[in-house]
């Protein structure tokens, strides 16, 4: 997996303070979507060991207490970033107790994969479907678009 960018501090995308990892590949490209940049697979640098320690190491990092983890991207569901998506998501459930984890994707909750299911069953707020740029608006918390929906999962 290929990642565009990764927050150790974010305040931005999800409540409280959280480390958020922006993923490369997205197979939606929805117009007027904001992270253009990532829609390739191969942009980005590569997701290490060593950056999925430095995620886990600052989630449990006491001196500036995060909240959880987000996932977003590009899409953390695309086929070809399940993998490293999963052993992430059950890392940090393992080793960062009391961690949310949120996840964006274009992907419909009711149309996901068998694979892409055992990611949302270990995460707790999934904000699933495209961006619509019709349905756009600013006002909305959490969402770019009306149709997208935020499911508390845990």
């Amino acid at each position: 997996m290929n990642i565009h960018q990764y927050y150790p501090i974010d305040v931005v995308n999800g409540p409280g303070t959280r480390c958020t990892l922006f993923v490369s590949g997205c197979v939606h490209q929805c117009p007027g979507c904001y992270n253009k940049s990532t829609w390739r697979l191969n942009s980005g640098v590569l997701f290490t060991q060593a950056m999925e320690d430095q995620i886990i190491a600052d989630l449990n990092d006491t001196k500036i207490p995060r909240q959880g983890l987000t996932l977003s991207g590009g899409d953390p569901l695309h086929p070809q970033n399940v993998p490293a998506v999963l052993k992430l998501v059950k890392r940090v459930r393992a080793e960062c107790a009391g961690k949310d984890i949120w996840l964006w994707t274009g992907y419909l909750l009711a149309e996901l994969s068998q694979q892409q299911q055992e990611v949302v069953d270990l995460i707790n707020v999934l904000i699933d479907g495209k961006f619509v740029q019709a349905l756009a608006d600013p006002a909305l918390v959490w969402r770019g678009s009306s149709n997208q929906i935020v499911y508390k999962l845990r």
